[in-house]
């Protein structure tokens, strides 16, 4: 497998900015450190060529490195940092982005049935067979005029040696319409879309179908995190791309993503991101990391 991360690499560094040629393919090149940055990640395979990245997940701490992929099959605020990346050896990463369709159009032919909720972010080290198929997917990069009909067959390969993997419970349970982790998924767009607003988790349960109970005991396993902390996180993010990206006044900002209290906000903004609000917007801050 040494020498097909080898060639990955290599491929790696040439196509990065070319992505658009493969719908759904990610390509990563940090050539150096980053500090901690908090983003919202969205369902992605991604498997490290070079390099190291840690992501934390709530209380949750995963780093990964080359040879290790990250699955992650929800909505997620996290927070991400390249640990082992230089402009000699810059961490190198590719991936791709995991549609409920794509994995729905594969669950006939595959004989395991889904247990019990998965969480939200998994990681592991990948198999020969899969980097094999990484490798020649970022080589139809290069082979613009083959990348249309043979990019979607060896797509459809890397999903199936997901599914067929140790987590491959985590990839199956996004195509499933009526999985634990899609009635979650269901929540987590309602509070997204609705972040400014109040809601009771009965109320969220009875969207779910489930129980109040084992709602709970469902996102708190999907997300690490309890609704109400969810929630604070997507204001929180919200409020960062209001500050940093539009260039909005601090207090306004505050008050638009459901903050009452400018304090508050402030001092909840500067535990998440580490900085204070009026930090950010005078151009210190950067806006998400790169899952991979």
């Amino acid at each position: 497998m040494d020498q097909a991360l080898a060639e990955l690499r290599e491929l790696i560094v040439g196509a990065v900015g070319r992505e658009g040629v493969i719908d759904g393919l990610l390509l990563s090149l940090v050539d150096a450190p980053t500090p901690p940055t908090a983003g919202l990640a969205s369902p992605t395979f991604a498997l490290v060529a070079q390099g190291r990245k840690r992501l934390a997940l709530g209380e949750q701490v995963f780093e990964y490195g080359a040879g290790d992929y990250v699955i992650v099959s929800v909505d997620l605020p996290v927070t991400g940092h390249f640990v082992e990346a230089s402009k000699d050896a810059p961490c190198l990463g590719v991936g791709l982005e995991l549609r409920p369709e794509s994995i729905a159009s594969l669950l006939l032919d595959a004989s395991e049935k889904p247990g019990s909720t998965v969480r939200g972010l998994t990681v592991d080290h990948a198999p020969a067979e899969l980097v094999d198929a990484m490798v020649r997917l970022v080589r139809l990069v290069h082979q613009p005029d083959d990348a249309p009909v043979l990019a979607p067959l060896v797509q459809r390969e890397i999903l199936w040696r997901l599914l067929r993997s140790p987590q491959g419970a985590a990839v199956r349970e996004i195509g499933l319409a009526d999985s634990s982790l899609s009635h979650v998924a269901r929540v987590i767009g309602w509070i997204r879309k609705h972040y400014t607003e109040p809601f009771r988790v009965e109320d969220l349960a009875a969207m779910a179908g489930m129980s109040t109970s084992a709602f709970h005991r469902h996102f708190r396993t999907v997300t690490e995190l309890t609704p109400i902390q969810f929630q604070k996180k997507i204001r929180l993010h919200e409020a960062r791309l209001r500050v940093v990206g539009l260039g909005e006044d601090v207090t306004s900002a505050g008050y638009a993503v459901g903050y009452d209290s400018p304090s508050q906000f402030s001092r909840e903004y500067r535990r998440e991101f580490g900085t204070p609000p009026s930090r950010d917007r005078a151009g210190s801050g950067k806006l998400a990391p790169e899952l991979i």
